[in-house]
C-alpha cells in the first residue's frame, strides 16, 4: 500500500483538488488501483449545512455522505467509488474524540491533541483505502501556515514514520505569481511555503508550480535549491486552454506520472492514454454547437452547480457538441421569461432549498412546456415541474409545496408522513443512492437502455402521491418510481419533443469519458430541436 500526501501553500484555491484527481486518473491509466480522499480542516462535522456562497456545492455519494465538492472531482477522474471514508472535517474529528472521552475510551487520560486527534486523523488515512487498493491520494485542505492544518499536518508527519519513508509521497502545490510591473514570475512565495512545510518536518518530494507563463530553467533549478526538490520533480502546471480534463494530459507531459511510479517502487507500465486524448479532442474539435440556459438562484457562483456545468459538458462530449451554458437567475425571469429564454436549445434547472427564485423557474418550466423548447429538471426542478403543471394544466391554481407556502390549497408537493416526525438534522432528508424502476416506451428508458436503475438523492420534499392520479389523468407520465416505497422519482410530458425532470441529482454519477445517460440523451434532444 503506498501514500500520497498532497499539500498547498501561498494561496487557496489552487487546485489541489484538480491536481489530486488528475494524477489518480494518471495512475489508473497504468493500471493501478486509485482511491482518493479529501481532509478539510473547517469545525462543521460535514458540508451539508455549508452555504453554497461560501462552499460551493454539497457533493453526495452512494451511502448518503454529503461531502466536499473535490470529491466529485475524484470521481469524475477516476473510476473508484467514494465513501463516507473519504472525506474528513477537524469538525469530524473532535466530534469523534469526545464522544470516545464521553465513554471513557481513553481511560482517564488528559485528552489531547497528540496523540489523541492525530491518531484519530491516522486512523482514517488507514480506512479510507479500502480493499485492494495500490495508491491512496490524500488532500488536505486550506493552506500551510493555517492554524487550523496543523494537527493534520502533524499526524501525517507521523504516518510518514509508521508506514516508511519508501511508502509515501509528498505532493505541495503552490503559486507562482507574475508582477507585470517586473515582467517575471517570482519563486519567492514557494521558497516561504516549502520552508513552513518543512519547519513542521515534512520535505515535499514533488513540487507542483500553478503559472499563468511558462517557467524558465533557471527557475526550476532556482526552486530546486531553495526548495530541497530535484530538479525534474518541480513541475510545470500552467492554466488549461479549453478545459480541466486537459489536466491528466498536461501533468504526463512533465512526467509526474513517472517521478511517483519511481518514488513509491510501483510496477505499472506506461499508458498512451488514449481515452483522455479522445475527450480532449472532442472539448476543442466539436462538429456541433448548443446553447443550454441553467436557471437557478446561486448562478454567480461557479461552484454551487459545478457537478451539473461538468455533466453538461460530459453530455456535450458524447454528442459530439460544443455547449455554451448560459447562467440565468430565476428572480430576473418572472416578469419576462420570453427575453431570457427564446433563444436557447435547451433549459435546465438544478437542485436547491428555500423560495427565492420559485416563481422565476415556475416561469421557465412554463415556457419550456409550451414551446417543446428540451427541459430537464433536476431534484427541485422536479418540483417545479410539478407544480407548473399542476396550476397549468390539470387546473389546480394554489398548486405548490409545503417547502414555499406551508397553507397552500394543493400540495403537490410535500414531506411525507412517514418522515414528518423525524427531526434529527438529515433525519427527514432521503441521501444517498436509492433504486428506481423505468416505465416502459418513457424518455428515460430509451436514455439508460435498463429497466431498474439507481440514483443519488439529497432532498426532503417528494411527489405528494394524493395527486398521482389526477396529475397522469391531465396528461402527466410518471417514468420512474422507487420500487421499495411508491415515491415518484421521474415524470416526463409525453407529447413534449424531450421533457424529463427527476427527484434524484443525475449529476453525481458523470464523467466525462462516460456521460450520464439521461444527460446526454437532453444535449441530444436539444441538438435536434436546434436544427
Amino acid at each position: 500500500m503506498k501514500y500520497i500526501f498532497v499539500t498547498g501553500g501561498v494561496v487557496s484555491s489552487l487546485g489541489k483538488g484538480l491536481t489530486s484527481a488528475a494524477l489518480g486518473a494518471l495512475l489508473e491509466q497504468r493500471g493501478l488501483k486509485v482511491r482518493l480522499q479529501k481532509f478539510d480542516p473547517y469545525l462543521n462535522v460535514d458540508p451539508g449545512t455549508m452555504s453554497p456562497f461560501q462552499h460551493g456545492e454539497v457533493y453526495v455519494l452512494n451511502d448518503g455522505a454529503e461531502t466536499d465538492l473535490d470529491l466529485g472531482h475524484y470521481e469524475r477522474f477516476t473510476s473508484g467509488e467514494l465513501s463516507r471514508l473519504n472525506n474528513l472535517t477537524s469538525g469530524k474529528v473532535y466530534e469523534t474524540v469526545l464522544q470516545k472521552e464521553r465513554r471513557g475510551d481513553y481511560l482517564g487520560a488528559t485528552v489531547q491533541v497528540i496523540p489523541h486527534v492525530t491518531n484519530e486523523i491516522k486512523q482514517r488515512i488507514y480506512e479510507g483505502a479500502g480493499d485492494d487498493v495500490d495508491v491512496l491520494i490524500t488532500e488536505l485542505g486550506g493552506t500551510i501556515g493555517d492554524i487550523e492544518g496543523l494537527p493534520f499536518l502533524e499526524a501525517m508527519r507521523q504516518f510518514n514514520l509508521e508506514v516508511g519513508r519508501d511508502n509515501v509521497l509528498f505532493l505541495h502545490c503552490t503559486l507562482l505569481p507574475y508582477l507585470k510591473a517586473a515582467g517575471e514570475l517570482k519563486t519567492k512565495p514557494s521558497q516561504q511555503s516549502v520552508a513552513k512545510l518543512r519547519e513542521i518536518g515534512i520535505q515535499p518530494d514533488i513540487l507542483v508550480c500553478r503559472t499563468e507563463h511558462p517557467m524558465t530553467n533557471d527557475m526550476r533549478q532556482k526552486l530546486s535549491l531553495f526548495c530541497n526538490v530535484p530538479v525534474k520533480a518541480v513541475i510545470e502546471e500552467m492554466d488549461v486552454e479549453t478545459s480541466i480534463y486537459e489536466l491528466p494530459l498536461a501533468l504526463k507531459a512533465e512526467n509526474i506520472d513517472d517521478l511517483v511510479i519511481d518514488h513509491l517502487g510501483l510496477d505499472a507500465p506506461d499508458s498512451d492514454m488514449k481515452v483522455w486524448h479522445d475527450v480532449v479532442r472532442r472539448l476543442k474539435a466539436p462538429s456541433h454547437k448548443v446553447e443550454i440556459g441553467v436557471v437557478g438562484k446561486y448562478i454567480e457562483l461557479q461552484d454551487a452547480y459545478k457537478s451539473v456545468y461538468e455533466s453538461i459538458i460530459h453530455a456535450g462530449i458524447s454528442n459530439d457538441a460544443s455547449v455554451r451554458i448560459v447562467r440565468l437567475d430565476a428572480e430576473d425571469l418572472e416578469k419576462n421569461p420570453a427575453k431570457y429564454l427564446a433563444t436557447l436549445d435547451g433549459i435546465l434547472i438544478p437542485g436547491g432549498f428555500g423560495d427565492r427564485g420559485t416563481e422565476g423557474k415556475i416561469a421557465a418550466a412554463k415556457f419550456a412546456r409550451e414551446n417543446g423548447i428540451p427541459y430537464f429538471g433536476l431534484c427541485l426542478g422536479m418540483q417545479i415541474a410539478v407544480i407548473e403543471f399542476a396550476r397549468n394544466v390539470a387546473g389546480l391554481e394554489d398548486a405548490n409545496s409545503t417547502e414555499f407556502n406551508p397553507e397552500t390549497k394543493h400540495p403537490v408537493i410535500d414531506i411525507m408522513e412517514d418522515q414528518k416526525d423525524l427531526k434529527t438534522k438529515g433525519g427527514n432528508m432521503r441521501l444517498g443512492a436509492c433504486p428506481c424502476k423505468l416505465s416502459k416506451d418513457s424518455f428515460s428508458i430509451h436514455a439508460y437502455g435498463q429497466e431498474m436503475v439507481e440514483e443519488r438523492h439529497r432532498h426532503r420534499f417528494e411527489f405528494n402521491n394524493v395527486y398521482r392520479d389526477q396529475l397522469k389523468q391531465a396528461g402527466l407520465r410518471i417514468a420512474g418510481t422507487n420500487p421499495e416505497r411508491d415515491l415518484v422519482e421521474i415524470i416526463e410530458i409525453p407529447d413534449h419533443p424531450w421533457f424529463v425532470a427527476v427527484q434524484f441529482h443525475p449529476e453525481f454519477k458523470s464523467k466525462p469519458n462516460a456521460a450520464h445517460p439521461l444527460f446526454a440523451n437532453f444535449i441530444a434532444a436539444a441538438l435536434k430541436y436546434k436544427k
